[in-house]
């Protein structure tokens, strides 16, 4: 007959209770690894840039989903995405890997495309030749110059003009377009050579701005913060400028009310000014004969307490004993 539950030994409960709860919490970390919960099978692919696939982003074959990104990591200047297969989906030892757009908004998913025969092995990595990217802004600069570089210009303006030529009894808005077809491609022929030059340009910017792109970010976020700061003093900018133009107001207001009392004193002003101007003459002779009178007084004056000068043509005071 078995024990009644308070009859056991508290001590084996206690250590009994605190294993399983050991692994219960053990199970409820590694759920994604238990076969009936998480689990699956898990493979690498190498990409040249990430394309704004994220992590726990869907994986499919063919439409349906058959797991979810689980890393991306940056190595040797690739992007290496591990992504978990937690299906019995079936792909090749050849199978091709894209990123691709989910939605409008920019959300993506990975997709398998199965190749070649068997099953991949688990832990394989798909390597870059087999993998692409949403979009590569170098890859179609290069794309347009050698689309155009090897494109006849001469052929393809002889061929409109010859297209022009036959339908010349078609209505006349249709060989008004053509005409305007034609002369396009006569331009377009005419600035071979500029529009060659222009899309050169055009890869070398973008490499530049490939290469330049962390700088760009850095860029954009220190203008975010510039931004930011705007708009935590927008008040006091408001308010700076409210400022402003009440002084503005307030001047020309003064203005308008000292004009009448200005204009007295500038008439008289003007009066004094065309006086000075009349008697220039005098004045300066003024200033020239003040000068020799200027020196002696500040000589007679300057040498302390008494007065330096001499009267001339004064008979000598007598001394004692009758000497003068």
């Amino acid at each position: 007959m078995a024990k009644p539950f308070r009859e056991r030994n508290p001590v084996t409960v206690g250590a009994v209770s605190l294993v399983v709860l050991a692994l219960l919490m053990v199970g409820a970390f590694r759920a994604q690894d238990l076969p009936l919960i998480g689990g699956g099978d898990t493979y690498y692919a190498e990409f040249t840039e990430s394309g704004g696939l994220k992590v726990n982003d869907e994986v499919r074959v063919a439409g349906v989903r058959v797991g979810k990104v689980e890393s991306i990591e940056l190595t040797d200047g690739l992007v290496r995405v591990g992504f978990q297969i937690k299906t019995d989906a079936r792909f090749g030892a050849e199978t091709h890997a894209a990123i691709k757009v989910k939605t409008i908004l920019g959300s993506m998913f990975l997709s398998l495309e199965p190749a070649g025969s068997g099953q991949l092995d688990e832990g394989s990595t798909i390597p870059v030749a087999r993998t692409s990217s949403p979009y590569d802004v170098i890859d179609a600069f290069e794309g347009l110059a050698e689309t155009s570089a090897e494109t006849d210009t001469d052929q393809l303006a002889a061929a409109l003009t010859t297209l022009a030529d036959l339908t010349r009894n078609t209505p006349e808005e249709f060989r008004a377009a053509l005409d305007g077809i034609s002369a396009l491609s006569e331009v377009v022929v005419s600035r071979d050579e500029e529009i060659n030059r222009l899309l050169q340009s055009l890869q070398r910017v973008s490499t530049v701005l490939d290469d330049r792109d962390e700088d760009i970010v850095a860029l954009m976020r220190d203008a975010d913060v510039l931004f930011r700061a705007l708009l935590q003093r927008k008040q006091a900018i408001h308010q700076i400028l409210q400022s402003t133009i009440t002084l503005s107001r307030e001047l020309t207001r003064l203005v308008e009310d000292s004009r009448a009392d200005l204009k007295p004193a500038l008439d008289h002003l003007q009066s004094v000014v065309a006086v000075l101007n009349k008697n220039e003459d005098n004045l300066d002779l003024s200033l020239r004969l003040a000068g020799p009178f200027y020196r002696v007084f500040a000589n007679v004056f300057g040498n302390g307490p008494w007065w330096d000068t001499y009267v001339s043509n004064l008979p000598p005071v007598p001394g004692p004993g009758g000497r003068g």
